[in-house]
């Protein structure tokens, strides 16, 4: 199986299900950068985030992400201040980040004395009781950086758990090659209980510094010491993009070969090429099984909606776009 088919799959099967021997997964998302010193070094391809004690109080907030620059700044709580002096950089920039925070309806923005005021309308909810990475690798014969990215997870600690997906039939020689903390699992759709277990996944230390892997050499690794805060701040940006982004990040094809599958899910699939596609490098004019029609009828934010917590009217604002932006 081609490995964006089985990163939809394994989401699908994870919105629904334990992670094994971790927990629920109330958050399941897809491609999500982890780097805290290299922009876009390294992105995760499956991310699950664990439910803590204030929850319910985030799907309460907002369906969308809170802008993570927004939640870097230290707005109050309760009293009003002026725009420009609660965020750093140019006017134009304060503006826009207190009008991106306002239509989630984290913050409150008014004009006052003729000044533009902001305030937050509530605390900021704990809500966060883990973080899973899942390295998707269907074909252990085709590893790509399987090692240095797992290597980057278990030094970094942005995550709690770190795990390799396969279906490939995994030997020790391929446990050997990971470290000790990656959990390994073998995944079989066909069964009723698709994801076995090889080896289960230990504890990061999330809370304390680590090492960020930047780049390896035959004589030589480059790391980066990151600080508890640094980490703190980077798992903050994770999960709020995990929560506002889902894993349904596809547009289903105007084609009529394009189906949604007999799961209980919709999934971009293709009769002409027989199997899961991805709509953005492989649909188009230029397919040859292309036949122009209507997209199928389906509204995937009611989907995730439907397996769910998640609300995407939450707070009483319709969803918003692009608010990760910042």
């Amino acid at each position: 199986m081609r490995e964006y088919a089985f990163e939809l799959r394994l989401c699908a099967h994870l919105e629904t299900a334990d992670v094994p021997g971790v927990g629920d997964a109330s958050v399941v998302s897809r491609q999500l950068g982890t780097s805290v010193h290299a922009s876009g070094g390294r992105i995760v391809d499956t991310v699950c985030v664990l439910p803590g004690p204030e929850f319910g109080d985030r799907v309460a907030l907002t369906s969308d992400t809170v802008p993570p620059a927004v939640l870097d700044t230290d707005v109050p709580i309760g009293e009003y201040e002026r725009v420009t002096r609660v965020f750093d950089g140019p006017p134009e920039r304060a503006r826009s980040l207190a009008d991106a925070g306002a239509k989630t309806g984290f913050l409150d923005v008014t004009r006052r004395d003729g000044q533009q005021v902001v305030r937050q309308t509530t605390r900021y909810p704990d809500w966060v009781g883990g973080l899973i990475g899942v390295e998707n690798k269907p074909d252990l014969g085709r590893p790509g950086d399987l090692e240095r990215q797992m290597r980057h997870d278990a030094s970094l600690g942005v995550l709690d758990y770190a795990v390799v997906a396969t279906e490939s039939h995994v030997t020790r020689a391929h446990l050997n090659r990971l470290p000790d903390d990656v959990g390994v699992w073998r995944v079989d759709f066909d069964r009723e209980d698709p994801v076995e277990v090889i080896r289960a996944p230990e504890r990061l230390d999330s809370t304390g510094p680590g090492l960020e892997v930047l780049d390896e050499h035959a004589a030589r690794t480059d790391v980066r010491p990151v600080t508890a805060g640094e980490k703190a701040r980077q798992r903050r940006r994770v999960v709020e993009r995990a929560y506002g982004k889902g894993w349904r990040t596809f547009d289903l094809p105007a084609c009529a070969r394009v189906s949604t599958g007999d799961g209980d899910t919709p999934l971009p699939c293709c009769e002409h090429f027989g199997r899961v596609v991805d709509p953005a490098s492989e649909c188009g004019d230029e397919c040859p099984g292309f036949e122009a029609a209507d997209a199928p009828d389906v509204d995937l934010d009611a989907e995730r909606e439907r397996r769910t917590p998640w609300e995407r009217d939450a707070g009483g604002r319709r969803r918003q776009a692009g608010l990760d932006q910042f």
